[in-house]
């Protein structure tokens, strides 16, 4: 019993971090900008949209980097465009900008690429792998694609992570979240930060989308994948970017272990039918968050003085 149970916990964690990654375009914005970007997950889909439908028409090594231009290209039309005549404005005029990119950019991409579903061959392998055969009867199932796609995010996450935490981007950044005045005030360009973010987050948007694309598909509902960003955002904290890799890998695991324990425990003491607990326990979860640490484990706690 115990082998299913830490398989199902690997699984977990590997799909958390790529909740993580997710969750990380968030954070970036939320820093920049102090809003919630609705967008992101509108931006992961366009992104794993251009790159499956390019790479159907060249090489995968040639539509990689003409993707990350589009990327951030749209990132500086978003900056450029919606942002830029918003500086200095509430931040629910800019969460309701988001919005409207956000739905803008779901229809622009049915418009350009079309609304079939799409597959992304990175060339992963495929078949699945056992570890620890001597300990456990049979060994623990490992699927290399989702090992190799954690590796990757991974990665990128601990370089993000330590180029704002520890660089003058980085500092910048966190002074514009702040005040975006003051932090113009003392000479920090508004506009290309917002833009650096933005590009970055469009890149990150992308690497979430070719993880996600070939494990379910390129299709219209990757974009609610992003929405599981939002208990993984709560858990970890909305403007910490350790927050968000420890929120994923809770997420990630919790809901596995909870659908394979708690699942047939409620099945037997409430005669139901059983599933889904899967798609709800993170809300719940980060729920229960809400009421007793609203800021998340890693958030910064916020005291308003009168």
């Amino acid at each position: 019993m115990l082998g299913p149970i830490i398989e199902t916990f690997i699984g977990g964690l590997l799909t958390g971090i790529l909740y993580s990654l997710v969750a990380l375009g968030f954070v970036l914005i939320f820093k920049a900008s102090g809003v919630f970007n609705f967008a992101q997950g509108a931006m992961v889909l366009f992104a794993a949209l251009s790159l499956a439908r390019l790479s159907e028409v060249m090489p995968l090594y040639i539509a990689l980097p003409l993707t990350i231009a589009i990327m951030v290209a749209l990132a500086y039309a978003i900056e450029f465009l919606v942002l830029r005549p918003l500086i200095n404005q509430e931040g629910i005029i800019l969460f309701m900008a988001t919005l409207g990119v956000a739905n803008f950019l779901d229809g622009f991409g049915q418009t350009v690429w079309g609304s079939d579903i799409y597959k992304i061959d990175l060339g992963m392998p495929k078949n699945p792998i056992f570890i620890f055969e001597s300990v456990f009867p049979g060994g623990l199932l490992i699927d290399p694609s989702e090992l190799i796609a954690a590796v990757i995010c991974a990665v990128l996450v601990v370089v993000l992570a330590i180029f704002f935490q520890v660089t003058r981007v980085g500092r910048a950044l966190r002074a514009v979240a702040d005040d975006h005045q003051a932090a113009q005030s003392v000479g920090i360009p508004l506009n290309q930060i917002w833009l650096m973010v933005w590009a970055v987050a469009g890149i990150v948007a992308l690497v979430a989308g070719m993880m996600w694309g070939a494990k379910l598909g390129v299709q219209f509902s990757l974009a609610l994948v992003a929405l599981k960003a939002l208990p993984v955002l709560i858990l970890g904290g909305f403007t910490s970017i350790p927050g968000a890799i420890i929120g994923g890998l809770i997420i990630g695991a919790g809901e596995k272990l909870a659908e394979v324990i708690l699942g047939p425990v409620l099945i037997r003491a409430f005669d139901l039918a059983g599933g889904g607990i899967e798609n709800w326990f993170a809300y719940v979860l980060a729920l229960m968050f809400l009421l007793v640490r609203p800021q998340g484990l890693f958030g910064e706690k916020i005291i308003e003085r009168v």
